[in-house]
C-alpha cells in the first residue's frame, strides 16, 4: 500500500487524473474488459481495489467463489494496458482504501447509483459521499448486458 500510494502522490505531482473502481474480478470477461477501459478513459491512471478471497467469501457470491485466488486476479488485471495498478483489500467494502487513495474520480458499474445517498440501498456507491465531499466525481458505466462471472458460472 505504501508503494501505491507513494506512486499516486507521484502521478498526481505530475498531473494525472486518478480514476479509482473494484470489485471482484475473478473470472475475467468482455463486460469486464468494457467497463474497465471506460473507467480508464475518464482519466489518466486506472487503479483497481480487488476484493480479497475472504471478502468475496463474505459477499454471498456461493461456496466455490472465489474461483481464481486474489493474487492470480491482481496479475491479470496489472496485465490489462487500461490498469496501472491494482490492490487487493481485505475490508467489507472499498471505503478505507477509497479514503486512502482519494481518487479523483470513483467508477462503479450501472447497477450503482453515484447519486444515491441512502447507503443501505443496494445502489449505493460506496465512497461516492466521501469523492464528492473532496470536490471530485462519482460515476456510473452502464453494464455490458449478458455478461457476468455468475452467468458464465451457471452455464457449466
Amino acid at each position: 500500500m505504501e508503494k501505491l500510494l507513494q506512486q499516486i502522490k507521484a502521478w498526481r505531482e505530475a498531473g494525472e487524473t486518478i480514476v479509482f473502481t473494484n470489485g471482484v474480478f475473478d473470472i475475467l470477461h468482455v463486460g469486464h474488459v468494457t467497463y474497465l477501459e471506460q473507467a480508464a478513459a475518464l482519466g489518466t491512471k486506472l487503479i483497481v481495489g480487488v476484493n480479497s478471497d475472504a471478502s468475496v467469501r463474505s459477499l454471498n457470491k456461493g461456496p466455490e467463489r472465489p474461483i481464481n485466488p486474489e493474487w492470480a486476479r491482481v496479475c491479470v488485471l496489472e496485465a490489462l494496458r487500461c490498469v496501472d495498478a491494482a490492490i487487493v483489500f481485505t475490508d467489507h467494502t472499498p471505503l478505507d482504501l477509497i479514503l486512502s487513495i482519494q481518487p479523483n474520480i470513483l467508477v462503479k458499474g450501472g447497477d450503482y447509483n453515484p447519486d444515491e445517498t441512502d447507503e443501505s440501498n443496494k445502489t449505493y456507491m460506496v465512497g461516492s459521499k466521501e469523492v464528492k465531499a473532496a470536490g471530485c466525481r462519482a460515476v456510473s458505466i452502464p453494464l455490458v448486458e449478458g455478461f457476468s462471472t455468475t452467468n458464465i458460472l451457471n452455464k457449466r
